[in-house]
């Protein structure tokens, strides 16, 4: 998992600094921020409910009665996903109000403000698929303790939300 995560950074790393690098306008320095959000949103909601649905998938072929109760573990991870597609729109919706306009800095004001929900959803839902994997073997072995098994991976949730909140507030200095 360590090289996994040193990949999506150094991916991340790269990504913010190439329309740095290269002569390209602010439009496009925008649009790759929004991307950014979207897609390592996505891919750490993917990982996450991956890595869940393998245990999952393994809890009810023993019980199928559980299905229900690891079903929620497994769909947890897939919310940062949703929170990236939320800041990704609400950036291409400011970004159409500056039009073709934009400076190379109001460009990288986007980039930079997108990649809070960004990193801490790739990483959040990467980590909640493997909260929420040992949160299914309290289900597995005490069914009536599921109600507490959802109370840890939320926490890890917590953090991803903060990721998106602060792409809003910066989103919204952007003038």
């Amino acid at each position: 998992m360590f090289f996994v995560n040193l990949f999506f950074g150094v991916t991340v790393f790269a990504l913010a600094i190439i329309p740095m690098l290269v002569s390209v306008g602010g439009l496009a320095t925008a649009y790759v921020g929004a991307a950014i959000a979207i897609i390592l949103a996505g891919i750490g909601s993917s990982i996450g409910v991956g890595i869940a649905g393998e245990a999952a998938a393994g809890i009810v072929a023993e019980d199928p009665d559980k299905f229900g109760r690891v079903l929620l573990l497994q769909a947890l991870p897939g919310t940062q996903g949703v929170y990236g597609f939320i800041a990704g729109f609400l950036a291409l919706q400011q970004i159409g109000a500056f039009g073709s306009l934009m400076t190379l800095d109001q460009g990288r004001a986007f980039l930079f403000a997108c990649l809070p929900v960004a990193v801490t959803c790739l990483l959040s839902g990467a980590y909640q698929g493997r909260v929420s994997v040992a949160c299914m073997q309290i289900v597995a072995k005490k069914p009536e303790e599921s109600g507490k098994a959802l109370i840890m991976p939320a926490l890890v949730e917590f953090y991803a939300v903060l990721g998106l909140l602060g792409t809003i507030l910066l989103l919204q200095g952007i003038s």
